[in-house]
């Protein structure tokens, strides 16, 4: 009785000194990696991430992998891209492994089924690098940020890009899930007092092949039009410009136009060199101290230049070690109170979380396609840096309220 009394002495002390009876400073603090490893075209996205975040613990932690004294221990979990084994496998983390924090998923949708759970188990979750909107929207809650940007940077960038007027007649085609739901619908507030008009919207299943039918339908709706014509691409993890410009767009005086990509996907836009839009990151772009170290320590590690969602998971590592080294305790209110409009440095510059629905804001880069044929894929060189306060990124929820 003695020896339990003293048990729970002990821990009575811990807690009150801002620790739980499940951390001491001898533990090491556990994070995990939830997001899908397996099942699904998107896992590249996942494996990018998780060499970024390692790198970037590396770099935060000036090779010690230490915060405070403590160990960090990177727990990997495959959501199979299901929403859910997602639930599942990041219940097990908070609960069984004790994670303080959890980041992920890959897809948006999936990641959707994981909000729910964070306030269920009262832990922050930080999204990456899943994008829609909606995953700060109001669906969310209070203990989801988020590093990866959103559908609204995408599209609002890719509207700067296309410099909208009177002149300009859009159609899109995007996936029908999530992602694409969002992306369309922002981009069509980004085109709202342009001038500009959307004279159709395309949506296909997310792992379309046959585009057959969808490309008539977009051609039809655009090649009578007078003025500049453009198809605007928003997918993800399927080859979409290659049946386009295969189509031979240009016969009815029609461009394609996207966002970027990881390189391997853009090797298909050596097919429309010239193309103009809007890239997340490209590696030759951002002009820092972190991005340089990134590019020389990927290239060192895995023999080629860190691509689009690498700069992703380090920026989300980044974001951990700041918040955990700012925060005088790792309570879970405590973490929320000091990542609440914190800005901290990555390799695409200053990132900044706002404080009323935790999206992280930050750069976009409009690029225009070169094609060099010593490179594997299509060069988005850099015309100019999109700053966050160029873009009007709709608030998705409150957490004040």
């Amino acid at each position: 009785m003695k020896r339990m009394i003293a048990t729970l002495t002990v821990a009575t002390a811990l807690a009150a000194a801002g620790w739980s009876s499940a951390y001491t400073q001898e533990d090491p603090v556990k994070i995990a990696l939830v997001h899908g490893l397996s099942g699904s075209p998107l896992e590249a996205y996942s494996k990018q991430t998780t060499n970024g975040f390692n790198l970037g613990l590396e770099y935060a932690t000036k090779g010690t992998m230490e915060i405070k004294g403590r160990k960090i221990e990177v727990i990997e979990k495959d959501t199979q891209f299901k929403p859910d084994v997602a639930r599942s496998v990041l219940a097990e983390a908070y609960g069984d492994d004790e994670a303080l924090i959890a980041v992920g998923g890959t897809s948006s949708g999936v990641t959707t089924a994981m909000l729910p759970i964070a306030q269920e188990y009262e832990k922050i979750l930080l999204v990456e690098p899943a994008v829609a909107d909606s995953l700060t929207g109001p669906d969310s809650n209070r203990y989801v940020f988020k590093t990866s940007r959103n559908s609204s940077m995408d599209t609002q960038a890719q509207a700067l890009a296309l410099s909208p007027d009177e002149n300009l007649f859009v159609a899109t085609l995007a996936q029908d899930y999530a992602f694409g739901r969002d992306g369309i619908s922002s981009f069509k507030r980004a085109l709202e007092g342009t001038g500009a008009t959307l004279v159709a919207e395309e949506y296909v299943p997310q792992q379309t092949t046959d585009f057959t039918a969808t490309i008539e339908r977009l051609f039809n709706a655009l090649k009578d039009k007078e003025g500049r014509k453009v198809i605007y691409i928003y997918v993800a993890g399927i080859d979409a410009m290659t049946p386009l410009a295969s189509a031979d767009p240009a016969r009815y005086g029609i461009e394609l136009s996207t966002g970027g990509n990881i390189l391997p996907a853009m090797a298909s836009y050596k097919q429309v060199p010239g193309m103009e839009g809007s890239i997340y990151y490209y590696y030759e772009a951002p002009k820092n101290e972190i991005n340089d170290w990134l590019v020389k320590a990927h290239q060192e590690k895995f023999g080629s230049p860190p691509d689009f969602f690498t700069a992703g998971g380090m920026a989300a590592a980044l974001a951990i070690v700041k918040a955990l080294e700012t925060a005088e305790d790792w309570d879970t209110e405590t973490l929320i109170s000091t990542m609440e409009g914190m800005s901290w440095e990555t390799p695409k510059g200053t990132m900044t979380f706002r404080p009323e629905d935790h999206q992280a804001l930050q750069s976009m880069y409009h690029f225009k396609i070169k094609v060099d044929d010593n490179v594997a894929w299509a060069i988005p060189e850099l015309v100019r840096e999109i700053k966050p306060e160029e873009m009007d990124i709709p608030i998705g929820r409150n957490n004040q309220e």
